[in-house]
């Protein structure tokens, strides 16, 4: 019964419109609209992967091998079970146009193929010509070969015209303008050519030894079990170093990437939605101010706490299903509108849709928020006795809203949390942004409080009337300085960690990194060629470092037996091939950490030094026993020292290290680091590619700019969805200025009476929003940075310093939001007449007097 009939006052009292709540549904919809539109968008993009796994496989299986071509057992079990099967190398090399000093040169990640490729899909070219046609000999007999347009660009190539990979002659038959299964290869530090695998011959490209992957595209017959299939690969070949991809998970390099970028933006996602909770509460609880005498006459008819509690939660229930169903809409026509521009800039599929999951995620998310932001006020609302609600029928409803409201919001946010954590997939990082959300919303309200002390001690001493009556208005009863402080306060933290990342990664690559990092990495040396390398390099007298160190590639199958990840978990250092080199001494600079070094010309059992750190991570210990498979070949190896290897520095750095003995008859290449003057990096390049047409340069700078485009996506994706969360956090600033606008029109008229002109209040209300914004832009600075402290500290472990041109950007943004927003709603009081201003905090008073008689006393008043 009391339920009926209070869905029968909730109804009642809705039907008067919906004023008041216009920011609550503004802030409830922009949070719904931002998770929805991501989680939209992850899904999208793991369904496309899923429909077009053959195509971005370029077959239904893979298997792949390091540095080696398949065996003929492994042959012949691919032809037993495929229909067709493609062979691809995948290697870097040297592009070369010219001879001499007038030769040009650039890094490409060259993809040899045979006649069989593609299996699936369509390559792309222009002129547009069928990939064989392309790889057809020109007159003078070379082979064809197509390359991306950014290549051909940079060598100053035109079709038709001759270049070269390693000593062997190709000519550019097209530009290559799509292959369909390029999100599959992984990241490349060069734009990408493909060449027929038999025109190589000749090239010395592919030595043994040399770095390069070989790929099988398997095309199965229909209706093929692929994990059966994968099982009886695997036991067939045990620890040969196969690896094995198929449809079902075509690019699960691509999928992990969406996954924690779409995780991380779920995550700021649900500080857009604390935020707009700010404004949810501050929303309710100026309703329920203006509600006041309502409750009083319900609570003197006879109206019970729980009563009056379920009339206004079904009514802010109903405005809440609202809320939500305006952000699932709302972001569901944000991705659908932006489709074609996701389809044509992604370089995999992405089939976009108003998927259930993402939406129901993005409801509960939204569900969760209203109630621990509202239970609040409603329960305090409810607790309140008729006689003070009376007497508090003008002001704010305050009091202690009960033990039960105060666990019931407990058990709520952790509900909320619980259930980012569980859907993000990234558990930890949800606890730790939990964690920041919660530390800096108790550091923005203790800020708050702190203000309106600190303003009401200063406004009777403050010198000029502007700043005594700003200081007054912060300090005084009206709850004005929290909710911008909170609002504004947490989106600019957001906004600020960011940025102090984002700004201290680029140093990191920008400036700290070249001034160590080597000019060139140059890889596929010979052992014949080393000797006369070096002697070269020693030749030239900008060369002031050189580092070199034999260069093998192994895949960790087994710790102590077991298989490795079983043991170990997803770990980087799992995930495919790592670098293996030998030693039978400590190499210059190395620092062991724990165990010992073999003896000198050790023979016996093999022996492993492991890089401390990553050692750490997978558990490892001294005495372990690891199985790396090396071409082919498993070598159970015991770990005997644990050493320090810096990666940051770009040199030399290899996770494992073996005695020499262990790797006897192993064919491998060599690699070498070269620290050399700027100006002499392209002299030297000439030299050495002139040379020794096989080896391969990567200059170290352009590698650092491949990493800086994929971190500028990144931080864009990033800068987005804070700004969502600023945004909301704006709305929630108009709201606070809209509700404070009758109270501002009085302030105005009674500061008229005494004599103040125009731009002596406008001056006061400016000063008042500029000491409210600039508060919650130092405490924003104060909180990102710490916040960007961490994340540099304890997720990139690298360090940190403080960065203040973000940190004034911010602090300004604060300043103008907050001025902006409450400017706006002075337009209104500055052009009030005093006596209207009067009237406007009284309900109970005409605008005007009915009889002429008591017009001259309202003017003498007014």
């Amino acid at each position: 019964m009391s339920l009926r009939l209070a869905a029968r006052i909730a109804r009642a009292e809705l039907k008067g419109g919906l004023q008041g709540f216009r920011v609550f549904l503004a802030c409830l919809a922009f949070g719904i609209a931002a998770i929805a539109a991501v989680g939209i968008v992850r899904e999208g993009i793991a369904r496309g992967l899923g429909e077009q796994g053959t195509v971005l496989l370029g077959g239904d299986a893979e298997m792949s091998f390091t540095y080696r071509l398949a065996s003929d057992d492994e042959r012949r079990f691919m032809a037993d079970h495929a229909v067709k099967v493609s062979e691809i190398v995948d290697f870097r090399s040297m592009a070369v146009t010219g001879t001499g000093d007038t030769a040009e040169r650039a890094l490409t990640q060259v993809k040899a193929v045979d006649d069989a490729y593609p299996l699936t899909g369509t390559v792309t070219l222009d002129p547009a010509m069928p990939l064989a046609e392309a790889f057809a000999p020109d007159a003078a007999g070379r082979p064809g070969g197509v390359m991306d347009g950014v290549l051909a660009d940079r060598l100053g190539l035109r079709t038709g015209d001759a270049f070269r990979l390693g000593e062997k002659s190709f000519y550019l038959a097209a530009i290559l303008t799509r292959e369909p299964d390029s999100a599959t290869g992984g990241f490349g530090l060069g734009p990408r050519s493909i060449v027929r695998n038999a025109d190589l011959e000749g090239s010395g490209l592919l030595a043994p030894g040399s770095l390069f992957d070989s790929h099988y595209r398997l095309s199965l017959p229909a209706g093929t079990d692929l994990e059966a299939l994968e099982s009886a690969a695997r036991a067939a070949f045990t620890d040969t170093g196969l690896r094995w991809r198929d449809s079902r998970r075509a690019a699960p390099g691509v999928e992990r990437f969406v996954e924690r970028i779409g995780a991380f933006l779920v995550l700021v996602g649900l500080a857009g939605l604390a935020v707009g909770g700010i404004g949810i509460s501050a929303a309710v609880r100026a309703y329920l101010e203006r509600k006041t005498a309502v409750i009083a006459t319900l609570k003197s008819l006879g109206a019970g706490r729980w009563l009056v509690f379920q009339v206004y939660l079904l009514q802010i229930g109903a405005l809440t299903l609202l809320g939500i169903a305006l952000g699932l809409v709302l972001g569901t026509a944000l991705v659908l509108g932006a489709a074609p521009l996701l389809v044509s800039r992604l370089p995999f599929p992405i089939a976009l849709a108003p998927y259930p999951g993402p939406m129901a995620e993005a409801a509960l998310y939204g569900v969760l928020t209203a109630l621990v932001f509202t239970l609040w006020p409603l329960s305090r609302a409810a607790r309140i006795r008729a006689a003070a609600l009376y007497r508090q029928a003008s002001g704010s409803v305050r009091g202690w809203p009960g033990a039960g409201a105060a666990i019931a919001v407990a058990v709520l946010a952790t509900a909320l949390v619980g259930a980012a954590a569980a859907l993000s997939g990234m558990t930890l990082l949800t606890l730790w942004s939990a964690a920041g959300i919660v530390t800096a919303l108790t550091v923005l309200a203790a800020t708050a409080w702190a203000l309106r002390r600190l303003a009401r001690r200063l406004a009777p001493r403050a010198r000029g009337v502007p700043l005594r009556l700003a200081l007054g208005a912060i300090g005084g009863p009206r709850e004005e300085a929290g909710a911008v402080i909170l609002s504004l306060g947490l989106g600019l933290t957001v906004l600020a960690a960011m940025g102090q990342i984002d700004a201290n990664l680029r140093a990191a690559i920008a400036r700290d990194l070249p001034e160590r990092a080597p000019s060139y990495f140059f890889v596929d040396i010979q052992d014949d060629q080393l000797p006369a390398f070096l002697n070269r390099l020693a030749a030239e007298p900008a060369v002031d470092n050189v580092e070199t160190a034999p260069m093998l590639r192994g895949v960790i199958t087994r710790i102590n037996g077991q298989e490795a990840r079983t043991v170990a978990g997803e770990h980087w250092v799992l995930r495919g091939d790592r670098g293996v080199t030998y030693a039978d001494r400590p190499p210059a600079s190395t620092t062991i950490t724990a165990g010992t070094w073999w003896p000198e010309a050790y023979s016996g059992p093999p022996q492993l030094s492991f890089a401390r750190e990553e050692a750490e991570e997978l558990g490892l210990k001294l005495g372990d026993r690891l199985t790396v498979n090396i071409l082919g070949r498993d070598i159970e190896a015991e770990i005997t020292s644990f050493r320090e290897v810096d990666f940051s520095t770009a040199g030399i750095g290899f996770v494992m290290l073996m005695n020499p003995a262990a790797v006897a008859g192993a064919p491998h290449s060599h690699i070498a680091t070269v620290h050399t003057a700027p100006e002499a990096e392209a002299r030297l390049l000439r030299d050495v590619a002139g040379a020794f047409p096989n080896i391969t340069a990567i200059r170290v700078r352009d590698a650092i700019a491949r990493v800086t485009e994929a971190l500028n996506a990144i931080a864009a994706a990033t800068a987005g969805a804070a700004l969502v969360t600023l945004a909301t956090g704006f709305v929630v600033l108009i709201g606070a200025a809209a509700a404070g606008e009758p109270a501002r029109v009085y302030e105005a008229a009674v500061l008229k009476t005494l004599g103040a002109t125009r731009a002596r209040i406008l001056a006061s209300f400016a000063l008042r929003s500029a000491l409210l914004g600039a508060s919650a832009g130092l405490v924003a600075v104060v909180a990102g940075g710490a916040a960007g402290w961490a994340v540099m500290h304890f997720v990139m472990d690298a360090p940190y310093s403080f960065e203040p041109a973000s940190a004034l950007l911010i602090v300004a943004g604060g300043v103008v939001a907050v001025l902006l927003a409450g400017l706006v709603f002075a337009l209104r009081p500055l052009g009030a007449r005093a006596r209207r201003g009067f009237c406007a905090p009284r309900t109970d008073l005409p605008t005007r007097p009915r009889h002429a008689q008591s017009r001259g006393a309202w003017r003498r008043t007014g």
